[in-house]
């Protein structure tokens, strides 16, 4: 596909009303591609603040994924470099109990259902794909395991990471809300963001 293609494609994306009913704000599809991108991050949907903004990964948890790859926000913007495709385009809403927010609901299905199989093989120059969340893990990398074998979770795939590295790598979502995830875990930012930055640093600067 064309950088043409792939942008009538994306606009496309950008106009569907597919959930309309399901959401509880007005559908604002947020993605970044480009036929050229060189790394994909598959999340989970955007948050409330990302729906405002427009823009993904501009927050706390961005700062942190752009220190955590090791590039700048001018880097990280540029769709030729990185492809920015959640499970869910659209901010799916929150749940509540007692009238106190619980956290966001999942992914809407048709997302991925509509729009991933037609968008993701076009995306061909990919060569590295950082999965956050669970449900970005039980679409790219559960289907890479045997048949037989269970559900993996975030800490059993970040674990498990020699299995599908150098192509494909499980990071905890960067969300402050996982510091205590991240100081459970100190071989995450010890072995695996060096390893990260390398592969970036050599990927983008192929």
């Amino acid at each position: 596909m064309s950088n043409r293609e792939c942008n009538a494609l994306l606009k496309q994306i950008r106009d569907c009303t597919i959930c309309t009913a399901s959401l509880p704000l007005s559908p604002l599809p947020i993605l970044q591609a480009s036929s050229g991108a060189k790394i994909l991050i598959a999340g989970q949907a955007p948050g409330i603040k990302t729906h405002q903004k427009a823009r993904p990964f501009d927050d706390a948890s961005g700062e942190r994924l752009r220190s955590w790859l090791g590039v700048d926000k001018e880097t990280f913007y540029n769709p030729e470099l990185f492809a920015i495709v959640p499970m869910g385009f659209c901010f799916p809403g929150t749940f509540e109990k007692e009238g106190k927010k619980q956290g966001d609901k999942p992914p809407r299905p048709e997302c991925a259902a509509n729009w991933h199989p037609r968008l993701l093989p076009q995306l061909n120059q990919i060569e590295l794909t950082l999965v956050l969340g669970q449900y970005a893990i039980d679409y790219h990398i559960q289907p890479l395991l045997p048949e037989n074998e269970s559900k993996i979770n975030v800490t059993q795939a970040v674990e498990r990471w020699q299995e599908f590295w150098p192509h494909k790598l499980v990071l905890p979502h960067p969300s402050p809300r996982n510091n205590l995830w991240l100081k459970r875990h100190p071989e995450f930012e010890q072995t695996l963001l060096p390893l990260l930055r390398r592969r970036v640093h050599e990927i983008l600067n192929s």
